[in-house]
């Protein structure tokens, strides 16, 4: 449970960049087969899963705690 806590946004950012990868596969996809990400719906969801873990773990909020001297 601590895992989760402490990795929201990456595993919110996955579930929302599988769900937009999925969706860029079906609504834009590629026609003739030749684009090795939006050929697929395993590689667009994949990719997209990814990229939103990224981005959306680049908002995570690091407590610091500093020493006075």
């Amino acid at each position: 449970m601590n895992f989760i806590r402490s990795h929201k946004f990456a595993i919110l950012g996955l579930f929302i960049g599988a769900i937009g990868g999925y969706l860029t596969y079906y609504f834009v996809g590629c026609q003739n087969g030749t684009c090795s990400i939006t050929s697929s719906p395993v590689n667009s969801t994949i990719y997209g899963s990814l990229m939103g873990a990224l981005v959306l773990s680049s908002f995570k909020s690091e407590n610091v705690k500093t020493q006075k001297k």
